[in-house]
């Protein structure tokens, strides 16, 4: 059984105004999955590897990673990148959820092979009704392949 949709929604988002909208919108999604919130690409690879402040949990992948791309340290696309050439990693879905509007990020997002890329709605309740819609597809509904 893919034990994917029994793990959190990881949530990498430096703003914490827009992390605790994504998280409110999220538990109005009334999803099974916790919400782990991390603030850059650093924070995100360790929770993922179990390392620093990180280690010694268990060890379930995120069912998705909903991913910013202008963070301190290290942005998303590194972070994509990272993800990507990670054999056990490289099959979670990550969907960039970023402000970003830039022509570049999105095309080096899509050749990076990221799931889906969301422009932050500026409006509060268009962003919370796409970070529930998000949540109940990629934490519910979307089916991934078991690794070997």
């Amino acid at each position: 059984m893919n034990n994917r949709h029994l793990g959190p929604v990881l949530l990498v988002e430096d703003s914490m105004a827009d992390a605790e909208m994504a998280m409110d919108a999220l538990r109005e999604a009334n999803l099974a999955n916790p919400v782990v919130h991390v603030e850059d690409g650093v924070d995100c690879l360790d929770y993922l590897y179990c390392r620093g402040p990180w280690q010694g949990r268990e060890a379930v992948d995120p069912s998705v990673i909903l991913l910013d791309l202008k963070m301190p340290r290290m942005n998303g696309l590194e972070v994509l990148t990272r993800l990507r050439e990670d054999e056990r990693l490289n099959l979670i879905p990550v969907v960039i959820l970023s402000s970003s509007r830039e022509e570049s990020d999105l095309a080096r997002s899509w050749d990076l092979g990221v799931n889906a890329y969301v422009i932050k709605p500026v409006d509060v309740d268009q962003f919370f009704e796409a970070v529930r819609t998000l949540g109940r597809f990629w934490a519910v509904l979307n089916q991934l392949p078991e690794h070997e």
